[in-house]
Parts: C-alpha cells; structure tokens; sequence
C-alpha cells in the first residue's frame, strides 16, 4: 500500500481532530483580522475568534457563497498582503464576472502534497511519465497536476488539452503512464484512437485521474475498457485549491479527503443544517491552511455524502461519494429534480450506446419537455430499424423508470454530438427560467 503522507493519511479520528481544530482557530483568527467580510460578518452574528475553539464550533460560522467572491473581486478577500502572493488562478467566468483565487508560496506547497497523495494513491511513481491534457492557464487543473507529479518526482509531459491527434502521438512516442484530463476528453481520445485504428496496446498508459467535471460509474468503465487502463476520479475546485482537494485509492468506494487542510460538512441546501454521515446533501468546504484565500463554509453547490469509516486501503481521511450533480445546475422539470448524471448512468448501462449524447430542455404550451439525443454506436447501425425501435423503447421506458418523468429519446448519427477537450457541456435548457 503507497501512501505520500502516512502520518496523515492514517491518523486517528483524535489526532485529526486535534489538527484540524488547532487549523481552524487560528485561521478563523486571521480572516477576522485581515478579511472586512468575515470580520463584519462575525460580528453580525455576535461571534469573535474566540468562539471557535475545535470544529464542533464550525457549524456557528456564517456560509460563504461564490456571491461573495464576485461581490469582493478582485481581492477583496484575500487575507494577506499582495506582496506576499505568487499565483493567481481564476474561474472561466462563464456565470458571470470571475471568481480570483491567489495562492502564497505556502498555498502552492499544500496544493502540490494534496495532488501529489492523489497520485501516489493511483499508483503514481517517480519513475512515471504525466501527461498532463488538462488546460494550463488561468484554470487550476493544468498546474495542479504539473506541480503534485513533481512533488513526487516524476517527469511532467505538460501537453494542455486540444490537437488530440499530437496528444496520441506524444503518449506513443513519449510511454506516457500516467494520464491527467477530463473524463470526456479521455473519452474523445479513445474515440479517436479506434477511429485511426490504433491499438490501445501501443500506449504505456496504466492509469488516469480525471476530474473537473461530473462523470459516472459506468464511464469510469467505459474509459478503463478503451484505454486499458485504471480510472481514477479526482476533485477539486479552484475557489478551494484547486485539483485534489479529494481523491480515489484503489479501493474506489469514496473520494479521500485532505483533511488535514479541508474540513468538509454536508448540509440540506434548504436549510443550513448539517447533516449526518451516508445523508446526500450539499458539500460545503472550510479551509484551514490556506493563507492567501482561505474560505469559510464556502458552499460548492456539489451533492453528495460522506462517510468517517477507516477504509480498506488504510487511509483514514474522510471518504465524499462522487458528487452525484450540483444543487445549481439541477434540472427541474415538471416538478422532478433531474440529475444529468442519472441520465448518463442509465445510457450507459444498456451496454449499446456510446457515452455521448446532449439533454435538451423547452416548454411548450406551458409544459417542460425533455428530448435526450443519444449517439449511434457501430453496433446499433448493423441492426435492423425495428431493433433500433425496440432498443429505444427499453431505453425510453428504463429512463422514466429512473427519473420519473418521461423524456423523448431520439437517435442520432455517429460523430453528431459535440466532442469537448475540456468540460462537456451535456445539457441545453430553452426555457428561459429566470
């Protein structure tokens, strides 16, 4: 069993307790002092830092939304110096003005050992090629990779994302192990890869940690049969750090929490209050080592559970369940609250698609109608129109069935739905819904 950080991956509920309360005091101390927000904020509540003194104060503390970071952009919460600073990310700023995020040399360090334990738990090694596809820039997945597989020692093959053709080229030519890209563009690659009639036993690839986006279970196989390889899910987001903030083991029952530097809670997203272990509610993170940005209950608008039980790879960090959609992007439709991560599960597990395929959303005549267009696999081309009648009808009837709406399901030919080197956009909602 490899572990980066065996003292901290392993440590007892009482040890972890003790640093994580020790963390939050003082950094619930230094936003008081340095953060306008949080100091007036504490007040309003009657609150001062020597009201935290262990995490089960947490939950007394005030929410912290993405809102916030757009009500105060640039860096207006930003807890030290801008001499201190030596990075800057930010969001793509697609909902709006962007979220900045700013890391001090201390930050960067954190950051790299978190990537670099999700590594090491996907059986990265220093003797091990990265090929890092996420985009580098102003995106936090690019770097956040680059700099954990440093972190343990391995050679970075920085290629970015796009020109997938080069991509394939360079993990032939280069026996790139290890790769580092979103789930559908791993997806795009081994697509592409069989479209040129390449054999997946030409790469060198063992394994992949891909994140930044929501994916299934049933794609995780779908990418682990086409490359070959072993999928590992990795989370993140850049408002927190970035990449890594959790992380699969080889166990996959749950992502690992870097505890030690991120207190995680799940709350009802109705009502605040936090719930217990195995309940599915809304993942709310507080950083308690950061020293640029360090957030306080920041609401990711993630879904999912966690659970506190020792895992059987050893590690002792909290586990969170793969995020099952967000509490923002959920569909309502006709009063049912639809994840397109359900939609994918259910497409994937009739075995006879390929994994692409786009949800449109309108309403007609004061009505929500649903429309899922779903690619054609070879497969599905070699059977006659009435199996294809049939297969959409099975597939028609185990999507309401999941749902519990029903949904138009139309076929549509290989290669039609858009291909993404980044983030899939999977869903088009025409409804105008303010």
């Amino acid at each position: 069993m490899a572990y980066y950080n065996k003292l901290i991956e392993t440590a007892s509920k009482s040890d972890m307790f003790l640093i994580q309360s020790l963390n939050l005091s003082r950094t619930v101390r230094r936003v008081y002092e340095n953060v306008p927000m949080y100091r007036q904020r504490m007040i309003d509540a009657g609150l001062t830092p020597d009201d935290i003194k262990t995490v089960d104060d947490l939950h007394k503390l005030p929410f912290t939304c993405k809102k916030d970071l757009r009500d105060n952009y640039p860096y207006g919460l930003f807890a030290v110096p801008r001499e201190q600073l030596v990075r800057i990310h930010a969001s793509s700023g697609t909902t709006g003005k962007q979220t900045v995020v700013g890391y001090t040399k201390n930050d960067i360090e954190m950051w790299s050992e978190c990537v670099a334990r999700a590594l090491t738990a996907a059986g990265a090694e220093k003797n091990d090629f990265v090929h890092v596809s996420y985009g580098y820039g102003l995106f936090t997945g690019g770097l956040g990779l680059h700099y954990g597989a440093e972190k343990i020692g391995a050679a970075v093959i920085p290629a970015s994302s796009g020109n997938t053709a080069r991509q394939i080229q360079i993990l032939q030519d280069f026996k790139s192990s290890i790769l580092c890209c979103t789930p559908s563009y791993a997806l795009y690659i081994a697509d592409t890869i069989k479209a040129n009639n390449i054999d997946k036993e030409s790469l060198s690839l063992k394994a992949g940690l891909f994140g930044a986006e929501p994916w299934s279970e049933e794609m995780r196989r779908e990418i682990e049969a086409r490359l070959g390889i072993k999928a590992y899910d990795i989370y993140g987001l850049s408002e927190i750090a970035g990449p890594g903030v959790a992380f699969d083991c080889e166990c996959q029952c749950g992502m690992h929490v870097n505890e030690d530097n991120f207190i995680i809670e799940i709350i009802d997203p109705e009502t605040g209050e936090v719930l217990p272990d195995g309940v599915q509610g809304e993942v709310v993170f507080t950083c308690i080592t950061k020293e640029a940005l360090p957030l306080i209950r920041y609401r990711t608008y993630d879904i999912s559970s966690i659970t506190h039980e020792k895992c059987e790879c050893g590690r002792t960090l909290v586990r969170m369940q793969k995020p099952c959609g967000r509490s923002d992007d959920m569909l309502i439709i006709r009063g049912v609250n639809v994840f397109p991560s359900q939609i994918e599960s259910v497409l994937l597990s009739m075995g006879s698609v390929d994994p692409h395929y786009m949800i449109y959303v309108d309403r007609v005549n004061n009505l929500d109608v649903m429309e899922i267009q779903v690619e054609m696999s070879e497969e599905m081309l070699s059977d006659k129109v009435r199996s294809i009648e049939e297969f959409g009808n099975q597939l028609k009837a185990k999507m309401e069935s999941t749902l519990g709406i029903s949904g138009k399901i139309t076929f549509v030919e290989p290669m039609t739905i858009p291909r993404s080197e980044g983030k899939a956009k999977r869903v088009v909602d025409r409804r105008n819904i303010k």
